[in-house]
């Protein structure tokens, strides 16, 4: 079961990215869940118009306009699809294709909130951190946005067999494997590594008293991971005090992190949360959460979780997932 979102009020953002060809840039995006439209253009030439074969003229970028739900899909998880699929080293390049029209570029425009901006930058950084050297990537505002000619628009769903320098099938992968590897230890070791309070709740579907874990107040930037597998599930970048005596977060900080099932245990059905990789008992989402936040309430057992501060991140071989949590 996966968590159905949409009766949730979206709160759309816009974001450009040139990643080269922009028929295979468009159908990644339309396969991301989170992502409410996508088209493709020019932008940012030295002049207002432009079209596709002028493009070497006008110095325009294949690029595609991405409209996305801020409150399902996260900046940094759009920019980390937006990464898969680029070399961030090659210069006007990118697959098979050359010429200054394929390089990459992230543009904004004038209404884009400042703080996405500064999250952009940190994406950056972690990328460049890990690559060990420059990105060529243009970060800059958009200019001279054209929108490309219909037949373009779509063109692989129009134009099946057609020419794609991506894997589209990437968009089905999970992306935290891009990110580390993760383990579920075995019933016998799980029973002498965990508490029983731990062991309880992620293998035999138990709870922690309400108001009775720390983490319930816990007000300390960085990341919350499955006990059990350490795969990295909440930031503390969407926890809010739900009032519950449970931790609280608006969002997994990835979508496919989390899977779903149906709870009959009560005389109200509810939405259980597990790890998607240990199948870990982690708790339940409410749809009663701020609706500031997206209306969902993950109530999650702090027993079940492992937290590791901002500040050991990096230690603990969590450094790719800082920008999921600085602020």
């Amino acid at each position: 079961m996966r968590l159905l979102r949409q009766e949730q009020e979206p709160a759309p953002w816009v974001l450009y990215l040139a990643g080269g060809c922009f028929w295979g840039v468009q159908g990644y995006f339309q396969r991301i869940p989170g992502v409410l439209d996508t088209e493709v253009g020019y932008a940012n030439g030295n002049q207002a118009g432009t079209s596709y074969h002028e493009l070497s003229r006008t110095d325009h970028a294949e690029t595609v306009k991405v409209t996305f739900n801020s409150r399902v899909l996260s900046l940094e998880e759009l920019l980390a699809h937006y990464f898969r699929i680029i070399d961030p080293t090659s210069i006007n390049k990118q697959g098979n294709d050359r010429g200054r029209q394929y390089r990459t570029g992230i543009y904004f425009d004038r209404d884009f909130p400042e703080e996405g901006i500064g999250r952009i930058h940190r994406c950056l950084e972690a990328l460049e951190m890990n690559l060990g050297q420059k990105s060529v990537i243009e970060l800059e505002e958009l200019k001279n946005w054209v929108k490309a000619e219909d037949a373009h628009q779509d063109y692989l769903e129009k134009n099946p067999g057609g020419y794609c320098h991506i894997d589209l099938s990437l968009a089905g992968k999970p992306l935290d494997e891009d990110f580390m590897d993760y383990h579920k230890p075995d019933k016998e070791t799980l029973k002498k590594e965990l508490s029983p309070e731990a062991y309880h709740i992620t293998q035999e579907e138990g709870t922690d008293p309400p108001f009775s874990h720390p983490y319930d107040k816990l007000d300390e930037p960085g990341i919350y991971v499955d006990i059990v597998s350490g795969q990295a599930l909440f930031s503390s970048r969407d926890k809010f005090d739900g009032g519950c005596g449970w931790p609280s977060f608006s969002k997994p900080i990835l979508q496919e992190s989390l899977a779903y099932k149906r709870d009959h245990t009560l005389a109200v059905e509810r939405t259980e949360v597990r790890s998607e990789r240990a199948d870990s008992h982690l708790g339940h989402v409410f749809p009663d959460g701020p609706q500031s936040l997206g209306g969902l309430r993950y109530c999650i057992d702090g027993s079940a979780l492992r937290f590791i501060p901002l500040s050991k991140m990096e230690e603990e071989g969590y450094g790719k997932w800082i920008p999921f949590v600085e602020e």
